[in-house]
């Protein structure tokens, strides 16, 4: 059966250069983290022999209802940072390329009612990715001291002064829970820059949801065990939403080691897994900006294993 399309869900990014940089072989075997719609994996299905194969990765239940059936097309519904197990139990054991499209996906930011993803939208402070998982924004925001809140704006929404915002909510919640996106808002607004709100809204959601869903360590496991599950000659190709997933991304194909350290062999070559495909990120040109805005913040990266 052919793959049907869910465009509302979530329009591809950079949906050409990702598959050019995949470079697909008919019979190959191929993997998409980040199902998602669907749309990055249509195109690459599209390109498969029926003695290639196309595993997809989604944690997010809602994600399944856009798969398809086929023989050589198979869902995991579970998060990334188990590549290898699943493959395993799949029967493969190396690919020819893998993609990953990191952050949220535009049906997910525009779902409204339900996750807490976005600064537009009243919605329960949830955030999780997995909603069977145990952690929400709203614990988060509600049950941690006020140290760990200001790690947590710190570290992952690179937010200034992450101690006043964190004290900020610890004030609120003395005095009624947070329990919704706006709850939140209200919360920190008095120390949002004046013309920048919206982006010191966006950092604070942002910081939270890689609490909740531990997206860094993910990220982390993922990247390790992408390189190991390679075959030579094949291709990792990842797209990134923030300079935090960037860096990682950026380290670990240019020097080996998610923390950016270099290893050298006795004649001084670098040790590492991949070999990059491009130096630079690619970012998505003018036509596809006016088209889809959810590409503004990408940076695309390819690398290929030696």
């Amino acid at each position: 059966m052919t793959a049907k399309n869910n465009e509302a869900y979530h329009i591809p990014v950079m949906l050409q250069p990702c598959i050019d940089g995949l470079n697909i072989r008919p019979d190959g075997a191929y993997v998409d983290v980040t199902f998602g719609g669907g749309g990055h994996s249509r195109a690459i299905f599209g390109k498969l022999s029926e003695e290639g194969k196309l595993v997809v990765f989604d944690q997010d239940a809602d994600a399944k209802r856009n798969a398809w059936e086929a023989p050589n097309f198979f869902f995991v519904p579970s998060n990334f940072s188990f590549l290898k197990n699943h493959l395993r139990a799949l029967g493969i054991t190396q690919v020819d390329g893998i993609l990953a499209d990191l952050g949220v996906s535009s049906f997910q930011f525009d779902e409204e009612g339900k996750r807490g993803f976005s600064i537009r939208f009243d919605d329960p402070l949830d955030m999780r990715m997995n909603q069977s998982q145990g952690l929400s924004a709203k614990e988060v925001l509600n049950t941690y001291s006020e140290e760990e809140l200001a790690r947590v704006f710190g570290k992952y929404g690179e937010v200034d002064r992450p101690m006043k915002t964190a004290l900020e909510i610890c004030k609120f919640r003395s005095k009624q829970p947070l329990e919704t996106t706006f709850d939140l808002i209200e919360a920190i607004k008095r120390f949002a820059p004046k013309n920048k709100e919206q982006k010191f809204y966006a950092q604070v959601f942002q910081a939270i949801r890689i609490e909740v869903n531990n997206e860094m360590d993910v990220l982390e496991k993922f990247l390790t065990q992408a390189a190991e599950v390679l075959k030579p000659g094949g291709r990792l190709v990842v797209m990134s939403y923030h300079s935090l997933e960037d860096r990682l991304v950026k380290n670990f194909m240019k020097r080996g080691h998610l923390d950016g350290t270099i290893e050298k062999d006795f004649f001084g070559n670098v040790l590492k897994p991949l070999d990059e495909v491009t130096r630079k990120p690619i970012v998505a040109d003018e036509e596809e900006l006016e088209r889809n805005s959810r590409a503004r913040s990408a940076k695309l990266r390819i690398a290929e294993k030696r």
